[in-house]
């Protein structure tokens, strides 16, 4: 039998096997027997336990596509432990007494003298279909701003009592549909059209009309209403979420599934074993994110709901029981700093940026996913260190964060300086405007960070806002942030979390609440920026394609699924796909200031020597529409748009800027549009 043994402040220890007390109602962490030195611990379905899995030194094998989330402690000479999150299960709710055998005879007999029923009774007894589930003839999807639904089959009439394609068309609501990119300038797309498209084109299935779910309509209102304010637009009426949505329970679909690309990020603690505040931090955050979705926080559930969140709070664990046999108040600035074979492991990784300065001066040559050198195998590589990029090769992470202690400030890559004998030297990456814009994340919603007061831990960094170009601070090489610049598609940021290496026990709090809204609001801006999938023409996703910015050199590539993630400040992009065999797809991306979610921006991809240049004029636009914007496969501009100009609303104000755009296509006035 196992123990639970309660920690102050951080739940409870399991350590035993098998499942824990209470598992679904919190977090676990599972302190697996020496007897398992690769034990992984699974936080699924409500049960925790040890396997004896052959992992590599930390035991973090792959989240994506349906993989369980795991976490490693392994025992001396030690890896790093890391835990992944998801969306923890459900609470199981107390289950009702058997009942009376009497009655459960009188239930029998009942339901047997009743016909039987497929569907649901009504309080009447009798048997009718759910709202979600209606009978249908189905038909071929043909709608082209709806060709990319999650179904390929419709019916008339439709849920607005549209009986043909004709009419659909000519519709105001269909029209709408097809402008909500450019009204909304890229907000809530494509995600608001394929919503639209669950009314105007409902999905058919062996004969039944299946109703989309109520919850995501309710959801995706609540995020995209404030666009429809800031056109003075009304909210959709064939978007009324009670009148042509339905529950759950009823047999409602999901109509974003498609959409469902969810970014990866890490969170790092204890690279350095004596800076421990990140280990605890991270076990602060683990706990709450665990404890707040199954409360029911929304903010906690739609973060869990959609990101994958990889956390290590120990990276180090052999240099951190050095640091912790000297204890809290006694701990040396040093001692335990290094690993069990004295390395630095944040001096350990390859020393990339060095190549980058001199691809750089090359004139064509790709910059980025930069190999790693063959000598750098015949030094001292720490198993830590090759654990983390083993991990960092198996996942496609968007986005990191590594905890440290010994000041109070951000600083963000390139760690290395452009030229080596400058100790100090400002040397920006190609994506600088990100770097900062995640920095900023992280340090202007940190009240310590943001305290006025030069004398205070970090004082110095005041009037750069905390935040500073790693370079800049002090240079050094063989850094990880570096490498997940310019090994793969990750950013990785550097945050120390104050003046005190080792913290006592009663700081922990205080500490936790100082950086518990820093690390939420960083791990939320994976989500800005763009995001989408690369497919060939018959929708086979197209992996390593890379994806460009033009401005910014540096490319990302898209993941095994042909999805990827690209961190991109506000601003007007132009971004290319492309891949060995096909030809390149270029499309003008608007992200305007105030969009929290990343845009959803599809390739598909045409393989080359198809047919002459004439052939690709054709294929300006590469889907079924352009979610932010103008696409153009070969870069030209494209055609005037009514709507990009934002004329200024009448003399009188009666109407706003975009109502005789409506007026002029369709012979219906939409005056639903109008909010007064």
């Amino acid at each position: 039998m196992g123990k639970l043994r309660p920690k102050e402040g951080r739940g409870a220890l399991w350590t035993g096997r098998g499942t824990p007390p209470g598992a679904g109602r919190g977090l676990y962490l599972l302190s697996c027997p020496s007897s398992s030195p690769s034990g992984i611990l699974s936080l699924a379905s409500g049960a925790a336990h040890c396997n004896p899995t052959p992992a590599f030194a930390f035991g973090a094998p792959s989240l994506r596509r349906g993989r369980e989330p795991s976490e490693r402690r392994a025992p001396a000479p030690r890896g790093p432990s890391a835990t992944s999150l998801r969306r923890p299960s459900k609470v199981r709710r107390p289950t009702m007494p058997p009942p009376p055998p009497l009655l459960l005879l009188t239930v029998l007999v009942v339901v047997a003298a009743r016909p039987g029923c497929e569907f649901e009774r009504n309080p009447a007894g009798e048997c009718h279909r759910p709202p979600a589930a209606d009978s249908a003839t189905c038909m071929d999807l043909q709608l082209r701003t709806c060709s990319d639904a999650a179904y390929n089959h419709t019916t008339f009439p439709n849920l607005l009592q549209h009986r043909s394609w004709e009419v659909v068309e000519a519709s105001s609501e269909y029209i709408l549909l097809s402008v909500l990119h450019q009204l909304l300038e890229g907000q809530c797309n494509p995600d608001l059209r394929l919503l639209g498209c669950a009314v105007l084109a409902p999905r058919c299935e062996g004969g039944w009309v299946r109703r989309p779910c109520r919850h995501i309509c309710e959801g995706l209102r609540e995020v995209c209403q404030p666009a429809f304010d800031a056109i003075d637009m009304a909210w959709p009426y064939f978007l009324d979420c009670h009148r042509y949505f339905t529950r759950e329970d009823e047999g409602c679909y999901d109509p974003l599934e498609k959409l469902r690309v969810e970014p990866e990020v890490k969170l790092i603690g204890n690279i350095h074993g004596n800076e421990v505040a990140g280990r605890e931090m991270l076990i602060y955050l683990a706990q709450y994110l665990c404890s707040e979705y199954l409360l029911g926080n929304p903010r906690i559930q739609r973060l869990l709901n959609t990101t994958r969140i990889h956390l290590l709070p120990s990276m180090n664990p052999d240099g951190y029981e050095v640091a912790a046999a000297e204890g809290a108040g006694y701990n040396g600035w040093t001692s335990g700093r290094q690993n069990a074979q004295n390395l630095d492991l944040n001096r350990n990784f390859p020393d990339l940026t060095s190549e980058y300065y001199r691809l750089a001066e090359t004139r064509g040559a790709r910059s980025d996913h930069i190999p790693i050198p063959q000598h750098y195998w015949w030094g001292k590589v720490a198993p830590e260190t090759k654990a983390i990029m083993k991990w960092m090769q198996t996942i496609p992470f968007v986005l990191s964060a590594s905890l440290h202690g010994g000041d109070l400030v951000v600083s963000y890559p390139f760690d290395f300086s452009q030229h080596p004998q400058e100790e100090k030297m400002f040397s920006p990456t190609p994506d600088e405007k990100m770097f900062k814009l995640l920095s900023r994340a992280y340090a202007d919603v940190h009240p310590m960070m943001m305290d006025r007061s030069e004398n205070r831990c970090g004082g110095n960094f005041l009037k750069r806002g905390s935040i500073i170009n790693g370079a800049d601070w002090y240079s050094f090489t063989g850094g990880m942030s570096d490498f997940n610049y310019l090994h793969t598609n990750c950013f990785e940021i550097t945050v120390e979390l104050g003046c005190v290496k080792f913290p006592p026990e009663e700081a922990l709090y205080t500490l936790w609440q100082h950086n518990k809204e820093s690390l939420l609001n960083f791990v939320e801006t994976v989500h800005r920026g763009i995001k989408g999938v690369v497919t060939d023409k018959f929708g086979k996703p197209v992996k390593n394609a890379r994806i460009s910015v033009k401005g910014i050199r540096h490319d990302i590539t898209t993941a095994p699924d042909g999805d990827y993630w690209r961190l991109l400040p506000p601003g007007i992009h132009i971004v290319i796909a492309q891949a060995p065999g096909y030809a390149k797809v270029i499309k003008k991306v608007i992200i305007p200031t105030r969009m929290k979610r990343a845009g959803r921006v599809d390739f598909i991809l045409q393989p080359l020597g198809l047919g002459s240049k004439n052939f690709l004029h054709g294929l300006r636009r590469t889907g079924p529409h352009d979610p932010l914007g103008g696409a153009s496969s070969l870069g030209e501009a494209t055609e005037p748009d009514p709507l990009r100009a934002r004329r200024q609303p009448s003399a009188d104000g009666s109407k706003p800027w975009w109502w005789s755009y409506f007026t002029s296509l369709s012979t219906h006035r939409p005056r639903w549009l109008l909010k007064y």
